[in-house]
Order: C-alpha cells, then structure tokens, then sequence
C-alpha cells in the first residue's frame, strides 16, 4: 500500500523514489504479478506517467507491454491501458510552447521508438489481429497506435502491412465501423497507409473504397460538410494521384459522374465557411488529377469525354461565369476547365460556346481575357487565365483561326471587344506582365499553324493620327527596340520567334525591314549584364531562325551574306555562346517542367512552356546552319535533290509494282473462274454419265423384249410374205438411214476428239519440261488435269456411243431377216385357218414395231443431245486452253518486268548508300528510313516471287 501511495500521490514517509525507479517497480510489478487485477493497476499506471516519462517508461516498459498484449487478450480493459500507453511513447505530439529543436528532439525520439516497435513483424501482426475487437476500448486505440506508427516510419510500416494476410482488408473494415470517431481515425490512418504506395493504393481501391469514400462525403453534405468530408478527399487524392490503374478503375466505374453534384452552387454565393472553401478546392484537385497533363493522352482523353458527357464540364463552367465565388475557388475552377478542355476538341467547341452573365452576353473566353490583360486583378488569377486560354488553344486550329479572324480587318466589330482587341491592348499596355501574357497568349494563337502565321501578317495597326497604319509584326519590332522592360522583350521575342519559326513568308517580312538585322547584331554583340543575356539569347534565335529558314529572296539578306555578317560582326563562337545561354537559364528549367504557368513573383515569369520545346528543337539546327559554308550548303542541296529525285523514281516503282501486283491479282482471278467453270463442267459431265446410263438400261430393256418376240414374229410372217416384206423393207430403209446419220455424227465426234487429243498431247509435252513446270502458275497444272479428265469422259462417251451403234446394226440385222423370211407351203386348208392367226399376230407385231422406232427415235434424239453437249465441252475446254497459254505468256511477261524493276532498285539503293556517305562525311545526319522502306520492299517482292 505504501508504494501505491508514493505514486498516486499519497503521504509517504522518508524520501521520495525517482521517476524511473517507480517505472521499474511497476515493470516488475507488471512481469511478475499472478493477478489480473495487479497487472491491470500497474499497467494503468504506467499509462499515467508515459507522457511525463516518455523515455523511461519507452526503454523499459516497452517489452512488458507487448507481453501483455500477447497474453491478456480476454481483458479489453488491460488492452486498452496496454495500446494507450504504447500510443503516448510512439506519438509525437506538437505543443505550442515547443521551439523547433525540442520538436525535432521529440520527433526523433518517436521515429527510434517506432524503429525498436517494428523491428519483429509480428508486433505488427498483432496491432491488426487488435482491429477485430469491437469493443471500443480496443479497437479505438490501436487504430492511433497504428497511425502514430505509419507518420514515423512510413515506408516500413507499408512493406509490413502489404505482406501482412488481410491487413489491407482489415483496415478497410474500420470504414464500416458505425462509431463515427473509429471511422473518422480509420480515414486519416488510410491516408498514412495510401501515400506513395501504389500497391496498397490499388489494393485500397479493389476493397471498394471508392464507393465507400463517396457515400460518405454524400452523408456528410458533399461540399458543405466538415472535416470528414476533406479527410475522404484527401483519401481520394492519395488513391487516385499518379495511378493510372486507378484512375481507370475510377473511370469505368462511372465514379466521375457521381462527382457532378460537388459543384452545384446557388445564386447566392455570399459567405463561404472556410471549410466549404478547402472541400470544393480538394473537389477541384481530384477532376485534375484525372485530367492532368502528365497522364497518358489516352487515359487523359477518356476522362475527358466522361466530363463532357456527364455535364460536369457545364457545371464548372457555370461556377466559373457565377459571382461572388471566393478568388482562389475562382482560380483553381480556372485550372480545372482548362485541363478539362486541353487538347479535346469537343470540349473545346463547347468552352468557345460559354457566354457570362452580361448584358449584352460576352463570351467566356473574351471575359477571361479582359482579367488577363487587367494588371489590378490578383497575379495567381491572371496566371490562371492564360493557362486557361492556352489549353483552349492546344491542338485546335480552329479555335486559332477563330482567335486570330477577330484581328483581321474584314471581321473587326468596332461596337463589341473582341479577343484580338484585348490581345492587342495588352501586347502594346504599360504592364510589362500585361504585355507578356498577351506575347504568349498570341503565339499560341500561331503554335504550328502556318495558315494563321501568314493570315497575321494582314494585321495593319494604326498608330497615331496622320500617320500611315504599320503591320504587327512592325510594330512588335518597333516596342522591341525601343528598349521596354525585361520582361516585355522576353514576350515580344517568344511571340517573334514562335510566329517565323517554319513560316519563310514571315521570315521575308521580318527582314524585308532593313532596320531589324542591324538591331539584332546590335543587340547580339554587346556586352551587358545577366538579365540583358537572356535578351542576346533570344535575339541570336530570332536571327537563327532567319537564316533556317529564308529562302533568299531578298538579294542583301540572303541565309550567305546573314552568316558572313554574323561572322564580321558578332563572331560564330560568340553567337553559340549567346543563343546557348537561354536554355542555361534557370527559369528555362521551371517552365520546362510542366504546361501550367506557375510562378513565385511576376518578375520570374520570363518563359512559356511550349517556347521551351520549341528552343531545344532549334538550337542544334541553327548551330549547324551557322557553321556551315557555302559549299556545303550547295551540296547538301544537291544531295537533297538527289535523295527526293530517288523518292520520285522509287515511288514510281513502287506505284508500277502495285499495278503489277494488281494485275496479278485480277489473272490469279481469271483463272479462279475458270477453274470453277471447269468444275462445273465436270460436273455436268456427270449428269450426262448418269443419262447415258439411264438410256443403256432402257435399250437393254427393249432387247430383252424384242428377243422374246422373235420367235413369234419369225412364224407370223408365214403366209403374208408380201405384206410384212414390204413393212419390213421400209422399216429397213429408215433404220439405215438412221444408221447412216449416226455414223456422220460418229465421224464427226471422232475428228473433234482427235483435235482435242493433240491439243491435251501439246500441253502435256509442255508439262514434261521442267523449265516450264518451275515458272508455270499451280492453277494451270490443276487446268492441265482437268482438261486430261474430261478428255477420257468424252472417250468414255464415245465408246458408248460405238456401243449404241452397234446394237442398233444388230436390231436392224434382225429386222432385215425377219422380213426376208418366206413361209413354207403347206395345206390350203390350214392356210385359211393359220392366216387369220398371223393376221391378228401381225396386227400385234406392227403396234410393237411402232412402239420399238419411236423407242429408238427418242435414243436418236438423246444421242443428238449428248453430241451437243460434248461440242459444248470441247470448245470450252479450247478457251481454257488459249486462257491458260495466255495466262502463262503475261506470268512470264510480269516475272521479267520485276526482275528488271528489282536491278534497277538496287542501283538506286547504291546510289544512295553512296549518297549517305558523302552526307556522313560532310557531317549531316542522315535518316535511315528510306534504306528501311527499300528493303521492306525488296522482301515484299521476293515474296511475290515465291
């Protein structure tokens, strides 16, 4: 009792114990206490004095601690003791009073303390295993302990948890926790978890945080909620940053669309809380982060197309034409439509479309406009405005001819304000940011737009009264000398370099002035002081440009005399060393880093972003085009003819390759047709088989029945020989003359098989050859077999045909008997009596004759048929013949006009290695493209060989 009074406060006799004695005894206390209850008391105790003694009870408590947390598991009351005390020695809280080295002392205290916690894993473990209590007393402070853990040593922590089974998941779980202050606590350790991390970040998301995240921001009122609202924006923006598998997730879980209600505002927009106005700027950082330049254009484009369907674009554009919006709201609304219409074309028309809230309504971006070139308005906002309009301007050239048509005479409205007005004023103010922003604003008017770059040079200005109107890029030249601010001339030369650069009409124009030359030398030449450098850097690229790209149509400004003025007047070494300094200079660096204009002051706003590229493409080019001399200049254009004269010869070529090509293909075509034509004649070849078969079974038929009846005609024509003689003898002489009409047809067949047979002979002996099998196409042998088969069918008709003959000779032979016959004599009496018999037998012997001519006059007919269709065959079979010879003579034709293309080919390609090389030792680098499509093109044509 004595020790518990000496440490709760009690009154104790003889002297007091330290802190760190009272710690140790509680430790042993802790370790070596049987009863629950003991321990609970000494490990309460330790929470009480962990604040105050940090360190002791750290160093020596810390063991003890995780000890209890291992075996006390039943006892939420000693747990929660247990975790908040660990909680006190790991967290490094922030006091007021606390001067910089004792917070940074406390820091690092919590960092070792953390570094001794996690050193075995299963501590960790342990602390997630604690999660799935739901008693508040212990769920609550192991989720501290956890955050407190991930703030000091982060990275590690995340590697632990990611390996750890169900860790990720376990942590989502407190999401779902009903007590709003765990769920709250579980938001800001998710945060803690999320950052960096995109492993965890993707596990985060599959676990439905999205869905989760937004119902909550929903319950809690969207952008009029508290801090709950911000730690799920937070959390989103962690999730979502630099993760394109997220962002994709997010996409095409039409999670964007759930956005568009953030940024429903009423009319009424006096008044916003603080925290309204950091809740609706994280909303506005999440749609650019899904839009962000630095994603893929893909990924980039899709999102912007879900904003534009949505409506979420309309709502934007809706806060940014309403009042009484806070600035920065207003600013970063700014930022968000500008990344949401860069480079869309379809966002882009709709923004042009967007007019405010004006009498009589001016359009958006004329608007926006009037505050860029507006030196009272706030720097971060004009900033943001030319952002705006140079993501407008970003690969849309019809917003560029729309912005620079408002400069040209013809479309100038002198009752409204227009773009170019605006532009104008603030190219030719007393605001030296004025005068910059409109530089660059224009000249991403003219960004790789050559017709915009001529249509400028229309522009006339007038000046003063009395005095004649001069064109814009004068009067740019004229401000320029004039000696203005730095930045004024960094925007003046940016606008000059950008609007010739490529343009050699405005190159002619620039120089067509015979005081810019001078000026630039002038200015090029002299020595002056740091920020004047800047200057001469941008001057020597001005006057670079002219040379690269004049096509020396003025005689005194040739790109000859500009390089031998350069060299009398500046020097060579000394112009590299000037056009060499801009891209040295640290604000060329900044700029270069990212599209959107951010800048510490407005004095440091000197470079564009697009400037910068444009800089790096031309400094090597210029570099080279002022060392070189005349000579090689004069051969480097006769290699450049040379190489577009073998583009013209190579394309012809090829051209004549893909007619060739063509052409083949429509006779590989031709002898597809044919070959099905063959097919089908085979196949009614077959159909003649099978009736011709037909016709062999009914003559068989009728032999059988005649044989039958012989006998009884052979007695029925006793007594009447007269009468059947005379029958029979007509008969006769129309079965001969049917016979003899037979044999003409016979004759005939047998001369057109015969023909038929040298023709197949020919082919076949042209077969043998193998000279002539290696170049014939596989279609003519398949033709060459095809006409061998239908050669033996018409054999195979023509023996049948024999046949038919033949039993027709037999049956007339048998008829010219029986009419020859003659009756012996006999009784007169029974002659009566046998010729009413043979009477009425030869009444039945003459139907039967009759039925057996029409029998053989319909073979007669169906042998007729059989000819014609063989004649049919035959001459068929001659076309096929004559296509496939001339099928095989254009093959042979085509074989050798690409063979002679292929020689010529490689000529030019050595033509040209020789012409590389003369460019390689003259110092040029010379592109491999051509010698890559040539060979492309030679393997294409050894292919159509094989």
């Amino acid at each position: 009792m004595n020790f518990f009074r000496g440490v709760m406060g009690g009154q104790a006799v003889g002297p007091q114990p330290t802190g760190a004695e009272t710690i140790q005894k509680l430790c042993d206390r802790v370790a070596s206490s049987t009863l629950l209850e003991d321990r609970r008391d000494a490990v309460r105790a330790l929470k009480s004095l962990s604040k105050k003694y940090r360190m002791e009870v750290a160093t020596q408590a810390m063991d003890h601690l995780i000890n209890i947390l291992q075996t006390d598991r039943s006892d939420s009351e000693i747990l929660g003791y247990a975790l908040d005390t660990l909680y006190n020695i790991i967290c490094n809280e922030e006091e007021e009073e606390q001067d910089e080295t004792a917070q940074k002392q406390t820091d690092d205290l919590g960092a070792k303390f953390t570094e001794a916690f996690i050193q075995d894993p299963e501590h960790i473990t342990l602390l997630l295993t604690m999660l799935e209590e739901f008693d508040f007393h212990v769920r609550w402070p192991a989720v501290k302990l956890l955050t407190a853990l991930l703030r000091n040593q982060c990275v590690q922590l995340q590697s632990i948890i990611l390996v750890s089974p169900m860790g990720v998941s376990r942590l989502m779980d407190l999401l779902a926790d009903s007590r709003e202050v765990i769920r709250n606590d579980g938001l800001l350790l998710l945060q803690q978890l999320t950052k960096g991390n995109a492993a965890i970040q993707k596990i985060v998301a599959f676990e439905n945080a999205f869905e989760r995240l937004l119902d909550i921001i929903t319950e809690e009122g969207s952008s009029d909620g508290g801090i709950v609202v911000e730690d799920c924006l937070l959390l989103l923006r962690n999730l979502l940053k630099n993760n394109s598998s997220n962002q994709n997730f997010f996409k095409e879980g039409s999670f964007i669309q759930r956005m568009k209600p953030w940024f429903e505002v009423g009319d009424d927009n006096s008044g916003w809380s603080a925290q309204k106005v950091t809740n609706l700027h994280l909303m506005l950082q999440l749609v650019r982060v899904m839009v962000s330049p630095v994603n893929s254009p893909g990924a980039t484009a899709s999102c912007q197309r879900s904003m534009y369907q949505c409506g979420l674009l309309q709502q934007l554009c809706t806060i940014l034409m309403a009042t009484g919006v806070p600035a920065d709201i207003l600013t970063e609304t700014i930022n968000t439509v500008s990344e949401v219409i860069r480079g869309s074309q379809v966002n882009q028309d709709y923004f042009a479309s967007v007019n405010a809230p004006s009498n009589p309504p001016r359009p958006a971006i004329v608007v926006l406009l009037m505050s860029m070139v507006n030196e009272r308005q706030p720097f971060v906002l004009r900033c943001a405005v030319l952002y705006c309009f140079q993501c407008f301007l970003y690969k849309n050239e019809k917003g560029q001819g729309e912005i620079v048509a408002t400069l040209l005479p013809s479309t100038i409205d002198a009752n409204s304000i227009s773009a170019g007005q605006l532009l104008c004023g603030g190219l030719f103010s007393t605001d030296s940011l004025s005068n910059w922003c409109a530089a660059v604003a224009l000249a991403h008017a003219l960004q790789d737009n050559f017709t915009q770059k001529e249509q400028l040079l229309r522009v006339q200005l007038a000046t003063s009264l009395g005095k004649p109107p001069v064109s814009l890029l004068q009067q740019c030249t004229n401000i320029l000398s004039q000696g203005s601010k730095v930045q004024t001339r960094v925007g003046l030369l940016m606008l000059l370099c950008t609007w010739i650069n490529n343009c050699p009409i405005a190159v002619t124009h620039f120089l067509h002035n015979q005081e810019n030359v001078p000026f630039l030398t002038a200015q090029i030449s002299e020595n002056l002081g740091e920020d004047e450098r800047l200057v001469q850097g941008l001057c020597a690229l001005l006057l670079g440009i002219c040379i690269y790209y004049n096509d020396n149509s003025l005689e005194n400004y040739t790109k000859e005399k500009l390089k031998q003025l350069i060299e009398k007047r500046i020097g060579k070494e000394n112009f590299v060393e000037k056009l060499g300094f801009v891209t040295k200079h640290e604000l060329y660096s900044r700029a270069a880093q990212k599209p959107q204009p951010v800048f510490p002051a407005p004095d440091q706003m000197l470079f564009d972003h697009e400037f910068t590229k444009l800089v790096k493409e031309l400094e090597g080019v210029i570099t080279k085009a002022v060392h070189k001399s005349s000579e090689d200049e004069k051969k480097e254009e006769e290699v450049k003819k040379s190489l577009e004269q073998h583009d013209n010869i190579v394309t012809q070529y090829k051209e004549l390759i893909r007619e060739q090509d063509a052409k083949i293909q429509e006779l590989k075509e031709q002898v597809s047709s044919m070959t099905a034509d063959s097919e089908q004649m085979q196949s009614t070849m077959a159909q003649q088989l099978s009736q011709i078969q037909q016709h062999k079974d009914q003559y068989n038929l009728l032999k059988l029945k005649l044989g039958k009846e012989n006998p009884i005609q052979a007695n029925s024509t006793m007594g009447d020989g007269t009468h059947v003689n005379g029958v029979r003898s007509e008969e006769a002489s129309q079965l001969r003359e049917e016979m003899e009409e037979l044999r003409a047809q016979h004759a005939l067949l047998q001369t057109q098989l015969a023909e038929k047979d040298t023709i197949i002979d020919s082919l076949r002996s042209d077969e043998s050859q193998p000279s002539e099998v290696a170049g014939r196409d596989l279609g003519d042998v398949e033709l060459l077999k095809e006409l061998e088969l239908l050669r033996n069918q018409v054999q195979s008709q023509t023996a049948e045909i024999k046949q038919l003959k033949m039993d027709n000779e037999d049956l007339l032979g048998r008829t010219q008997t029986e009419s020859l016959g003659t009756a012996p004599n006999g009784d007169p009496s029974a002659d009566a009596a046998k010729m009413a018999e043979l009477q009425s037998r030869l009444a039945a012997q003459t139907s039967e004759t009759e039925r057996l001519k029409e029998e053989v006059r319909n073979l007669t007919e169906g042998q007729a048929q059989l000819e014609q269709q063989a004649a049919s065959a035959t001459s068929s079979a001659a076309i096929l013949q004559t296509e496939t010879a001339k099928l095989e003579t254009e093959l042979q034709d085509s074989k050798k006009e690409q063979d002679d293309l292929l020689m010529l080919l490689a000529d030019q390609d050595q033509k040209i290695q020789n012409l590389k090389k003369k460019l390689k030792t003259f110092g040029e680098t010379v592109d491999d493209e051509d010698e890559l499509d040539s060979r492309d093109q030679t393997d294409e044509d050894d292919e159509d060989e094989d």
